[in-house]
């Protein structure tokens, strides 16, 4: 409850943001492919699957978000239920948004299975990064490859090569190896496990979400009674639909669709801008009535 209280101060304060007008976080998925299959992820069924966004898409995002004042920060993750480093536009996109969104710093998350040393030389021309999140989940080879569907030793040797090349200085940026938490022990020993092999990175363990229905996780905890953060940010998919946060991985409650509304404009509908301004819990509003992810 305690944790309840400061997150709810967190949302009342950035009521009174300019993150009011202007989104605070922006996810972007290109590409709808990944090389894992996680268990507690919504990708093995989603609908969307293989789609790409087209080039002219893209470039309306670009110019929609270059509305947002540039005194105005803002984080863009060009993610959202994929691999991104999937999509071979990843790397001209980034510095595209160097040059035309230059408050914009940039969050990346990947498995590292498409992490080889020529994309990783290429990120050190990447200015603006403010982390490196890395989805290993556990630090046991055959529990691994159970979670994720991915071969162990392969992911081992790209997060050795990656942390040797920050030991030589080649990676400025924040690398972070995450686990989807279950409750156990194994929490604790996963965050043991990468500060003794990769002293460089550092951990991170982050409750599981239910994907507002969209992945059986069974019941995870009570509704927090609490606004969110995420009605401040935008989730944009593959198809241009604009999910409602980043938990509706299947895009199943739409705010609005970027192929022909302006982004901001999706951002300040009214429905979803009395979120952010008026409503002060989540258990008044569907469908955040039914997620526990804080």
């Amino acid at each position: 409850m305690a944790d309840w209280a400061a997150y709810q101060q967190q949302v009342l304060q950035m009521r009174q943001s300019p993150y009011l007008d202007y989104p605070s976080h922006v996810h972007l998925e290109t590409l709808s492919l990944c090389t894992a299959a996680c268990e507690f992820c919504p990708y093995p069924s989603l609908e969307r699957q293989g789609n790409r966004m087209s080039d002219d898409l893209l470039d309306k995002i670009l110019k929609d978000l270059g509305d947002i004042p540039k005194h105005i920060p803002f984080q863009i993750s060009p993610f959202k239920v994929n691999e991104p480093f999937l999509d071979k536009r990843l790397l001209p996109l980034l510095k595209r948004i160097n040059l035309e969104l230059p408050q914009a710093s940039i969050s990346l998350t990947t498995n590292a299975s498409p992490l080889i040393p020529k994309i990783l030389a290429s990120l050190g021309e990447i200015r603006q990064i403010a982390y490196l999140w890395i989805s290993v989940n556990d630090y046991r080879p055959d529990e691994y490859t159970r979670i994720m569907a991915l071969p162990w030793q392969r992911t081992f040797d790209r997060l050795t090569y990656l942390h040797n090349q920050k030991f030589q200085g080649k990676v400025p940026f924040k690398v972070v190896l995450s686990r989807v938490g279950d409750g156990t022990v194994e929490d604790t020993r996963f965050c043991e496990w990468v500060a003794k092999t990769f002293p460089l990175f550092q951990y991170s363990v982050f409750q599981r979400g239910g994907w507002i229905g969209q992945v059986n996780l069974g019941q995870l905890g009570p509704v927090p009674q609490v606004g969110c953060v995420r009605w401040f940010d935008l989730s944009i998919t593959s198809t241009g639909e604009v999910a409602h946060c980043c938990m509706d991985g299947q895009a199943q409650w739409p705010i609005g669709n970027a192929n022909h509304e302006h982004l901001l404009d999706i951002y300040n509908s009214p429905d979803y801008r009395k979120l952010r301004e008026k409503t002060l819990s989540r258990t008044e509003v569907s469908p955040c009535n039914t997620c526990t992810f804080l």
